[in-house]
């Protein structure tokens, strides 16, 4: 599953409406473009690849401040909204992934009720429990990795990020059990947007053909 997807919808849906150079100054607010694919060119297209798969409705409002086309702001549809939770979901309990789905999912992962994102991440310890077990079962010999030479370093450094990411989502587990954060349906959320015209001290600065503001 590609992080853009996930992070571009939860953007839009953030703001309600948005156009693209609103969503893409959030993604970079977030430091998404240093840990996944979410540049430029790739949120455009995504915004409109979803429009016309009727995730999203576009808007055409009065033409950018900085003149040319109508600015077309972008919301979540029905299908859209549907979509939404279905890749967040996914990505909360899904292992075999990289680390941008995850690191989305963690981002949006108040969208849902606490309740079911305590299930949801104890289901994620459960699959990369039973993903360790397949490794250390069926690839690392019963004399220990090294005898595969150098190339065991590879399985001992999956065991450990297997170790890893189990211990750190048992702690947010026990976290988010204990209260932390507010979650959907708990009250106001964290606000973690740009307001319309406030100014992103982690922008790029990368000018793009669709940047119109």
């Amino acid at each position: 599953m590609s992080a853009i997807r996930l992070l571009v919808l939860g953007a839009v849906r953030q703001h309600g409406r948005a156009h693209g150079y609103q969503v893409r100054n959030d993604l970079e607010y977030w430091g998404a473009h240093e840990w996944s694919n979410a540049k430029p060119g790739s949120i455009y297209h995504a915004l409109k690849q979803m429009g016309k798969q009727g995730l999203l409705h576009a808007h055409e409002i009065a033409p950018s401040t900085a003149g040319g086309p109508p600015r077309v702001e972008y919301e979540l549809t029905d299908r859209g909204e549907e979509e939404y939770f279905a890749l967040l979901r996914d990505a909360l309990v899904t292992y075999d992934q990289r680390g941008d789905v995850k690191t989305a999912a963690i981002g949006f992962m108040v969208d849902l009720p606490r309740a079911e994102t305590v299930a949801l991440l104890k289901e994620r310890t459960r699959r990369i429990e039973e993903w360790r077990s397949s490794v250390t079962e069926h690839y690392v010999p019963e004399e220990g990795p090294g005898q595969l030479g150098h190339i065991g370093e590879i399985m001992n450094m999956w065991v450990h990020t297997a170790d890893s990411e189990a211990a750190w989502t048992r702690g947010l587990v026990e976290r988010v059990e204990s209260g932390a954060y507010t979650f959907d349906g708990e009250g106001e959320p964290f606000v973690g947007v740009l307001a319309e015209g406030e100014e992103n001290p982690y922008a790029t600065g990368e000018r793009h053909p669709e940047d119109h503001r």
